[in-house]
């Protein structure tokens, strides 16, 4: 009986939040559908019901505002994507370092430098971005994919070793001396022997990676102007430019999360054992 009990509960508090995090998508969605009377003379939640949807400003985006909506989700996936890759990639390569060879700079040794490592991701992105900025104009990255991925990669690759971190040291030893006995080397062993195995974990390394850099704001209205404008920056730029038309934010909002929705669904097998501990 207690058992059942704990069950119920268990489901009505994850029904409870699935509707928490699902209203605000509803409700975005349903504004991109709306006309501007049923907006402001809401509240409207029902399609067909309390309101009657209409496509015309998802018929615009792909129209008339074809282009000014198509560039920016181009360097948003360049950016996000590229970034996340790199990040995931040498994230991987530091946090095996560190959890099989033994550092020592100093009183530093392993889990210091792995400390001081992940502290970096806790400092505030407005602390750096204005000094960033007059480095980025001394070497012309101002405005440049490469000066975005770049900054996303550093700015992100203290969550990768973190991650990666914890995956890697669940990896029997035994495994990589086998490997060494044979003769392959550090690089090797990592590449063909325990990165097969940490695939899935690699993957959820890398959609965290992506969203991050995804929703990132404050270093793309800084280090950014009309070539490498990203996602959020155009939705925001709506705001100022025609006021509060919630029915073209919501239509670019909807188009916004659309590509990591995607990418999570087409790998959610690999990112949910990438979640769960090896062995488990």
């Amino acid at each position: 009986m207690k058992k059942n009990l704990a069950t119920i509960f268990v489901y009505t508090l994850l029904l409870l939040w699935s509707l928490v995090v699902i209203a605000p998508l509803f409700w975005l969605v349903t504004t991109s559908i709306k006309d501007k009377n049923d907006v402001f003379l809401g509240p409207k939640f029902i399609p067909w019901v309390d309101f009657i949807p209409t496509g015309q400003w998802w018929v615009r985006l792909f129209t008339v505002e074809k282009d000014a909506v198509l560039y920016p989700y181009l360097n948003s996936l360049i950016v996000a994507g590229v970034s996340a890759f790199l990040t995931t990639i040498l994230g991987a390569m530091a946090a095996y370092a560190l959890t099989r060879v033994q550092f020592k700079f100093g009183p530093m040794k392993n889990e210091d430098i792995q400390f001081w490592i992940v502290s970096q991701r806790f400092m505030p992105p407005i602390v750096s971005v204005f000094a960033i900025f007059v480095m980025y104009r001394v070497t012309r990255l101002l405005d440049t994919h490469i000066g975005l991925i770049l900054v996303y990669t550093v700015f992100n690759l203290p969550l990768a070793v973190w991650l990666m971190s914890n995956f890697f040291a669940q990896i029997p030893r035994s495994v990589e001396e086998a490997a060494w006995v044979d003769g392959a080397s550090l690089l090797t062993t990592l590449f063909r022997v325990v990165v097969p195995m940490v695939l899935p974990s690699l993957v959820a390394t890398f959609l965290f990676c992506f969203v991050f850099a995804w929703n990132e704001f404050l270093f793309a209205l800084i280090l950014s102007y009309s070539r490498t404008q990203t996602v959020p920056l155009l939705i925001a730029s709506q705001h100022f430019q025609r006021g509060p038309q919630w029915w073209d934010i919501s239509a670019l909002s909807t188009l916004a999360v659309l590509p990591p929705i995607v990418i999570t669904i087409a790998l959610q097998k690999y990112f949910v054992k990438g979640l769960i501990p090896i062995g488990k």
